[in-house]
This record gives structure tokens, sequence and C-alpha cells, in this order.
């Protein structure tokens, strides 16, 4: 279920006016009184916005270049083109990314030609042909490249999170980087948007399409285009898509491309977006810099897009696809910056706020539907407000919209409790100080500030004009806009989609790596000297603190010294395994209310005091969860307690839910993923498997639910440990514990389970389950019984760093560079999930289904033929380093952190001795890992797709062929 804050955006802040300060005579910026991240704002002569607040929480840098420009600037001729421009930024420029820029120009226009006239071009012959003179030029030009140069240079000086996003309204590039590595940061991304070079084009359009062929089988993606789709009529958000049209993605025109970044990639369209560890007025100065000279563009088109027409009877639609059926229903909004936002960000929340909203009370709670939520979609130019449901068994799309129809009703009669209001600023007040733990989220508020136009102090006031809402003007506002007759409904439904085109793999000759060349750029870069950061590293034994609570049970304690947030968890060692009756009675637990309270009276009452909780039992351990204001946690921790211990039958509550949990299981059997992951799980743990190990439809049909709330009753009573991360002193949360558990005064011993074996791989073995869909999802495996041994780890971490890591990664460039295989793909070794379980080697790739034996081929050959570079392994291990000086482990991950250190046999941080070993490794501590550890393993192989589509000769070939349903897959 998505989060109910998620869609909220991150403009429900605080207070008050604009106001001008200064650093220096030279720059100027814009701050607002009482803003709860001190942002300064500045504006560069050349029209770039530069937004920035400090957080010193750890010495990194959240970067965000966020460019004003998306797929609603897309030519209708070339949809999929802003998305498509976004992965050639990471190509290099005329400075990175090639060894001779002017020898390997005229190949590149060469190209450009040729794509030109393909374009163009129907006959399936002559496209062939002009396709091949477009392979042998890209090989060619691919022995003057040098590809993932830019992320090379990023692991140099040890980024992380080096990714991009395209929207309809914007195009933003991400990097994680150390505070010591601004200058360098600002050199390459200056250099970056200044001199952006189209190269290795054919395959990563391939890339790109396989990004598209995934979309293809998700459901959900499918709703929303037609959701969009039936709002805008005339808008692009309606008319094309970001990802594109097949067609189009086929026939793509790098002449489009060039003037499309010379058109909008310009400073007066940009913003940098930071927050993290840095002085603004060295920060401002090496942006300035290196950014100051880059030329806007005078003329920046401003798009005159059409305006849509009021929507005056219901606009149906249909889709069809693998998964479930669900409906959905939309209306149309006003755009991000308008001050109504506010008030549909309330609306939804009184609506849908995962525990005390009308649908969770009306709908969810009372097991009307299989599911049901609602959340606003801000964009620039409109928004859109959607209301989704999933139908229980027999329960028809319209029964399930009729009854979210219903609860809008009750909306706009004033049919709700005036006090949610209050409740709803609570909570808002606990989503702003979760966002402001988090650099991402607070450089992403600013993007979306600079994309929809908005003005920042009316970004950090709108908590407070939301607090002064009433109920009148609900009521209103619902009247307004939400009516019954102005929306969108799209009903998905089970079924083969009629738009879906199988498209062929075309004829790539792999293009040439030159992993061991080094622009003079990259080499710059890597002799720059900048001011070392040591490295901090934990010690249990300060860093937390270790204290008995009643009936002996150890409390494991981390102070939060910076807001009122709490979490308290009660952690018990053993699940599903030991009782696989636990799942369920945690999934039965939401239904139920106590002696004196209703289901729906508990739930409000969580809400009224910004807390809620969950159960989540896995197979080796149960956890109990608490979190919210801490202001609130005496209260919260009494009303829980009272639940767990108190909780009453509800025989009806519990036949709904096994109907439910039945129509559960028969969904995810349509779901590409989950078929995959169980998949995957059976061909690791053979037939019983933690994934198996539920009640059966008997078991659940025939259990007294009785025995369930028993359950629930009696946890407590077995042997636990509680962490607590939050504001309250040792001596304060020990008296709430201490006076609110209901535990035994002796705890009993946790009852023995069943063991789960990993299934050695002696012998080749491939499985493949049923879907039908565009793209195959494979994975192989190889379990050779080695247990856990603290003594290997630094190896396998440096090993997998350098092999499957990530853009730099060998895996990365073989199979998506060189191949244009994938979107994405990755291979390691994996660390055990618990001691007494193996170490393992594994591979993914999600790709076409007549891609599938290059997919193998390439992977065995690369993973037991590992190719050997010093320079791509001392980029590895210098951006490994470069990481573990920076990185800290704060605030409550200090607690997981001990937990796991714990759980195999460890008092240290781990991070310790590796940072010690990879400043020794070298390139043949690699090849020796790799010899001894990963070459010459035997592997089983798990493939999901349509066995008609695959070459099943070929996979003969490989070894001996298990045919599984989808039935012993999922074990029921």
């Amino acid at each position: 279920m998505n989060n109910p804050f998620k869609q909220i955006g991150l403009s429900l802040l605080l207070l008050v006016a604009l106001s001008l300060g200064s650093c220096s005579q030279k720059y100027k910026y814009e701050t607002v009184p009482n803003d709860p991240l001190k942002a300064r704002i500045y504006t560069l002569d050349n029209g770039l916005k530069v937004y920035m607040t400090v957080n010193k929480d750890q010495p990194r840098i959240q970067t965000y270049i966020a460019v004003r420009v998306g797929g609603k600037n897309d030519p209708a001729e070339t949809t999929g083109l802003a998305h498509y421009f976004e992965h050639l930024m990471f190509k290099g420029t005329t400075h990175f990314g090639t060894q001779n820029y002017e020898a390997e120009q005229p190949l590149l226009d060469q190209i450009e030609q040729q794509f030109e006239i393909y374009r163009k071009t129907t006959d399936s012959v002559a496209r062939k042909n002009i396709y091949h003179v477009i392979d042998s030029l890209s090989y060619e030009a691919s022995k003057l490249a040098i590809p993932n140069e830019y992320d090379k240079l990023m692991s140099a000086i040890g980024a992380n999170g080096t990714n991009a996003y395209t929207s309809f309204d914007v195009t933003c590039y991400t990097e994680d980087i150390p505070s010591n590595q601004v200058d360098n940061w600002a050199r390459i991304q200056a250099d970056r948007f200044r001199n952006c070079i189209i190269r290795g084009f054919h395959t990563e359009l391939e890339t790109v399409y396989e990004e598209k062929n995934m979309s293809l089988t998700r459901d959900p993606r499918k709703v929303y285009e037609n959701m969009l789709a039936a709002l805008f009529p005339h808008h692009p958000y309606g008319t094309q898509t970001v990802l594109g049209t097949q067609e189009d993605l086929k026939n793509p025109s790098i002449t489009n491309i060039k003037n499309y970044y010379k058109q909008w990639y310009v400073p007066n369209n940009m913003a940098i977006c930071l927050s993290g560890d840095f002085d603004p007025d060295q920060m401002i100065t090496a942006i300035d810099k290196h950014f100051g000279s880059l030329q806007p563009n005078p003329n920046l088109p401003k798009l005159d897009l059409p305006k849509e027409t009021e929507i005056t009877a219901p606009i149906t639609r249909e889709v069809y696809g693998p998964d479930a059926e669900s409906v959905a229903l939309a209306w149309r909004f006003p755009g991000a910056a308008d001050k109504d936002i506010e008030t549909l960000q309330v609306v939804s929340q009184i609506l849908y706020n995962g525990q005390a909203g009308l649908i969770d009370l009306d709908l969810a709670q009372q097991q009307k539907t299989l599911s049901a939520y609602c959340y606003p979609m801000t964009m620039s130019d409109y928004s859109v407000f959607t209301m989704q449901g999933r139908p229980k068994q027999g329960q028809t799309l319209d029964e399930v919209k009729d009854l979210l129809l219903g609860e809008l009703k009750k909306l706009r009669d004033g049919d709700f409790d005036e006090k949610i209001l209050e409740a709803n600023i609570n909570n808002f007040k606990l989503y702003q100080l979760q966002q402001q733990e988090s650099n991402r989220a607070r450089a992403d508020w600013f993007v979306q500030s600079f994309v929809n136009g908005s003005d920042w102090a009316d970004e950090v006031t709108s908590l407070d004009r939301m607090s002064k809402l009433t109920k009148q003007n609900i009521v209103d506002f619902a009247n307004k806009y939400l009516k019954d007759n102005n929306y969108a409904v799209i009903y998905k439904k089970q079924g083969k989609d009629p738009n879906e085109k199988k498209m062929s793999k075309p004829a790539i000759t792999p293009i040439v790596m030159n992993r061991d060349t080094a622009s003079s750029f990259l080499k710059e870069i890597q002799a720059s000297t900048v001011q070392p950061i040591e490295p901090v590293f934990l010690d249990f034994s300060k860093d937390l603190s270790l204290l008995k609570a009643k009936s002996d049970i150890p409390v494991i304690y981390k102070q939060n010294d910076t807001n009122d947030l709490f979490q308290l968890m009660y952690l018990f060692d053993m699940g599903n395994r030991n009782d696989k009756a636990l799942g369920t009675a945690a999934q039965y637990l939401e239904y139920l209310g106590t002696s004196d309270m209703t289901p729906e009276e508990v739930k409000s009452e969580f809400y009224r005091m910004a807390c809620t909780f969950f159960v989540s039992p896995g197979s080796e351990r149960t956890y109990i969860v608490l979190m919210g204001l801490n202001e609130n946690m005496p209260k919260a921790v009494e009303l829980f307690e009272k639940l767990l211990a108190n909780a009453q039958v509800n025989r009806d509550a519990y036949s709904n839910l096994v109907n439910d949990q039945l129509k559960r299981r028969k969904d995810a059997k349509l779901n590409q993923s989950q078929n995959f992951s169980r998949l995957m799980t059976y061909m690791e743990w053979g037939p019983k498997n933690h994934a198996t190990n539920v009640l059966s439809e008997k078991e659940l049909k025939e259990m007294d639910p009785q025995e369930l709330v028993n359950r629930i009753h009696n946890l407590n009573s077995f042997k636990h440990r509680i962490t607590y991360y939050g504001p309250s002193s040792q001596e304060d949360f020990l008296a709430v514990i201490n006076k609110e558990h209901n535990v035994p005064q002796t705890l009993k011993e946790l009852p023995e389970g069943i063991e789960f074996k990993q299934q050695p791989t002696t012998e080749t073995q491939i499985y493949i389950a049923p879907y039908e869909a565009k793209q195959i999802y494979m994975a192989q495996y190889s379990n050779r019984g080695e247990k856990f041994d603290p003594a290997i780890e630094s190896g396998r971490r440096i090993y997998n760093e350098y092999f499957g890591g990530g853009m730099n990664s060998i895996v990365f460039q073989e199979m998506r560079e060189s191949r244009g295989l994938a979107y994405s793909a990755w291979a390691g070794l994996d660390k055990p999930g618990w001691p007494k379980y193996n170490y393992s080697f594994s591979t993914y790739i999600a790709t076409q289904n007549d891609k599938m034996t290059d997919a193998i081929n390439t992977f065995n050959d690369i993973i037991n033929n590992m190719p050997e570079s010093e320079a791509a392994f001392k980029l590895a291990k210098e951006g490994l380093i470069a990481r573990l000086r920076t990185e800290r482990t704060i605030k409550n991950n200090v607690v997981w952190s001990y937990i796991n250190a714990q759980d195999f046999g460890l008092n240290t941080d781990s991070r310790i001795q590796l940072y010690q070993d990879v400043q020794k490794a070298t390139l043949q501590d690699v090849i020796d890992f790799q010899k001894k550890w990963i070459k010459g393993r035997t592997y089983s192989y798990c493939i999901l797709g349509d066995k008609k589509d695959l070459d099943m000769e070929a996979l003969k070939k490989v070894g001996p062929i298990t045919e599984l349903t989808t039935e012993e897959i999922f074990g029921y």
C-alpha cells in the first residue's frame, strides 16, 4: 500500500515572509524567516538558480541538478526524447568519455546522418541494411570512446546514487557526494551540461527500449497513462507519455535531440538543489566558478499548451494486462503551485491516511473491498486526484467504484468528524520531521518548488494555512472539484493487451569498452588534492546503551537528540518458521478492537496521537513496531499494550480475512514480479520453503480465530528484546516500559521451528515457469555450501564492488553498455542472511525473449573469465574508500547495525576491517578471490517467460530443463 503521506510532496512545512540576505558583497540570496531548512536561494547572472540547506549529520551532500523540461516538451514526432536524452547525458563530453574527440566527431556525424535516413525509411530490408551501417560506424566510433567515464569520475570522487529521472515537467540529475569534493563535482557537472556529446547511441537506445518493455507488463503504469489520457485529451500530459511510443523509440532523431539540448539545457532553465554538510559561501563560489560561464538562452520558449475544457460526464477507459483487476477514478485539478492544492492535501488525508480516514474506516476496516486508497499527483500545469480499489472475490469493479464514490459523497455532505482536521495537522508535522532528516527529501523539496514555479515563502508557510482550514472549507472544496460527473474511470481488466508489440532484437556488435584508457580530464580529477575526511566508525560501547527492563528484558537504547521522533520495537527471534499462523494473526490484529474500544476507535486514537504500529512476522524474526511523535509515546504504548493484551475476537472479520487472503493469493499468481520472486525462491530452497510455509486454504477455513487472538495475547510472554530510538532519557523510557509492557515475571523460551535448507547446485539445472510478457526475467544461482566467514568478507565486498557494484562495474559495462541486453543487470557473491545459511553467487537480468541466449552466454563468460582492468579496479577501490571515509551510520541505523552485527556473532563495526583491507587490496587480490570463490561454479538457472517465445533448443544445450507450473512455485 502506498504511504499515505508520499504524495503530500515536501510542501508541508512552516512559516512566514520573504527577506534578502547576503553572504558577501558579490552573491545575494533570498531567505525566509523561520524556514525550518534555513534555505538560501541564489540566482546567478546567467539565470541559474541555486537552492541550499545545510545539514551536518554526515560529511556528504545530496545534489540535484534540475532542468525544467520533460516529457511534455517532446516533439510529437519523437516522443520519449526527454527521457532518452537523460540517458545520453551519461555518455560524456568533448573532454571525457573520449580518447580523441576530433577523430571521433566525423564518425558520430555519420551515425547521426544514418539515423535520419533510417527513421524515414519504411522498407524492412533497407532499414536492416542501414542499421548494419550504423552498427559498423558505432563499432568504429567505440574504439575512440571511453564508455562509463562519467561514472568513473563519480566513482573517483566517492559519489553515491548516480542517477537521473524524467517526468513530464523536469529532468533531474542526482549525485550524493563527499563534502570535500565540491569543486571537482562542480567542474564535472558544468562540463557535462556545457559540452554533452551524443555517443554510444544505438546500444543505449536498446537499454531505453528494454525500460519501455518493462513498462508494458506493469499494469499500474498503463492505468496511470490511460488516466492522464482521459483527463488531458489536448495537453501533452495525456497526448503522449514520458517513455514515448514503441514506434518513436525505434525511429529516433539525433538531430532533434541536439536541438532540444541546445534549447532547454541552459542555465536560465536550471536549478542546482543542495542539502548536506558544506559552507554556503564556498559552495556558491565554486558553482559560479564552473557554471557561471554557461550561456543562457534569451529566447527560451514558453510552452503555449492547450487548456483543457470542463469535464461534464464521466469518461470511461478500459486497460488490459496480466495483473489482477482494479478500478481507478481520477479528477483534474490546478497545477501544484495553486493554493487549492494545499486543501487537496488535507482532503486526501480525510479520505485516506492509512489509519483513520473515511476510506480506512468505512472500506478497509470493514473489509468492503480488497484494497482501497486515494492520493493526489501534483504536476506543474495540472494536478490529479485519484481513488483506486481492488475487488473482493465475487465483487465487480463497478461495485468498488460505487463504494469509493460513496466516500466522496460523505465528504461533500460533511459527513465526517471535524476532529480529523487537527489530527491531520499533527500527522503533517510528523511527516515534516521525517522529511527534514533526509538530505534527499530536503533537496527534492527545492526541485519541486523550482519546477512548479512556487514562491519559497509559500512553501514554508503552507502548513500554517492548512491548519486554519475549517470543515466548511473542506465541504465547499469537495463540492467545487470532486463532483459525481467530472471524473475519469479506468477499469483495469485481466487479459491480453492488444496494443503490445513484439520487437525483434537488432544485430548489435558489442562496442569496445577501453577499460584501461582514461581521458586527461579523468586523470586530472584523480590527481586533484582535497582535504581528507577521516572515517568515523561505530563503537557499540559508546554509540548506544544496553539496558535491562523488567523481567530481565534486554533493551538496546539510542537517544535521538535532533527532534521528537521515536521508534520502539519488540524483537522476537521467532517467526513463521516457528509458527506459520503468526502472519495471519498479525493481519487479523488490524481488524480487532478491545473490550471497550472498537477497531475504528483504536485506529482513530493512534492517528490523533500521530503514532502508528505494525506487526511484521518474517520467517526467522517477528518485529512489533510503534513509532511517531515522542510527546505521545507513553499514551501510545499504553494503548498498544492494551490492544495486544485485550484484543477481542471478531468472527465476521476473520471470515472476511480468509476470503480476502485467498483472493490475494489468487491475484499474486497474476503478477510478474511475484511470480519471479517465487520462482527464485523455489530454485534456491526447493518446493518446501519460507514462502510456501503458510496456512493452507483448508487450515485457514478451519482455524478458530480465538487461536489467533491467543497468539496475539501470548506473544509478549516469549523471550524478546526491546529497541528504542527517541528523545526520552534512559530513565524516562524504562519507566514507561516497566509500567506499560505486559509481560510475565519469567519469559518463555522460543518454540522450535522448521529448518529450511538451501538446495546445493551440484549439477546444472534450468527451471522455467510460465508468464506471458515481452520480457523474460532470468537469474542464476550457485550454492557450494560455504558458511559465513568474517575473514573473507572484505574480499567479497571488494570483488562485488569491482565486478557487479554499479555503473562502472564489469556487469553493467558488458550487459548494458557494450551489448544493450538489459535496462538493469547485476551479479555478485551474496552474504548469507543468517550464519546458519550459505554464501551463494547469483545474477539477475530482465531482457527481451530473443536476447536470452546472449544474456546467458555473456554472463557465463564474464563470470568465469572476468575481465581484468587495473584502471577499473583503481576506480572501484578509490570509490569504496571515499564512501567509507564519508558515510556515517547515524540515528536509528546505529541500533540496526548493532543487531546485524550480533546476528553474526560480531561486536564491532564490520566497516573497520573493510576500510583497513581495501587500502591494501590489489587487482591480484580480486583475481585470486574470483578464482577461489567464483570461477568454475555450477549453476541453477530460473527463467520466467513464455515457453513459445524461448529458444528451448539453445536452453537444452545449457542443461536439463524442469518446467514448473505457477501452482508449484507458489505452493498452492
